[in-house]
């Protein structure tokens, strides 16, 4: 007979600092070449910045009002029919939400270039908060798209 294997859902430990699930998933998108302790160095010094700028709000707060504010409601994804290839609207997952929303604004800030990535994070989040940026951009086009071609929405599998 063979053992049944059961893990929990999420192993993943809050991050030293805030003590949040979603700021250490984050952190782990950040790092690059497995370097984590410059992944967690830039985020919470971005953290202080905004600390900083914005004083009647805590960072934590500003950094999870940003990635919601980011995180996609529908997208297109392409279904073949026939010979055609349709671009077909549709809901997103939560787990995919927000992996969309860290990989749009860490690629906001990598794409910038001339100041510490600390700074660019920083700029980027607090931009997010606001509803503007390189990363609420886009957010709007995947919906404008989504929006564009919701004729073909009956292809949705």
């Amino acid at each position: 007979m063979a053992k049944k294997f059961t893990a929990s859902v999420s192993q993943l430990k809050g991050d030293p600092v805030y003590n949040s699930k979603l700021v250490s998933k984050f952190i782990n998108c950040l790092m690059l070449d497995g370097k984590k302790s410059i992944a967690q160095k830039v985020f919470y010094d971005s953290m202080a910045i905004i600390g900083k700028k914005v004083s009647d709000v805590e960072p934590l707060e500003v950094f999870e009002t940003a990635i919601t504010n980011v995180r996609p409601q529908l997208e297109v994804r392409s279904k073949r029919v026939g010979g055609a290839s349709y671009q077909v609207p549709m809901q997103v997952r939560p787990k995919r939400q927000q992996s969309l929303a860290f990989r749009w604004i860490l690629a906001a800030c990598r794409g910038k270039k001339g100041k510490p990535m600390c700074q660019r994070l920083s700029r980027e989040l607090l931009d997010a908060y606001k509803k503007e940026g390189t990363a609420m951009t886009t957010r709007e086009n995947v919906h404008r798209m989504a929006e564009a071609n919701k004729a073909f929405a009956h292809f949705a599998w």
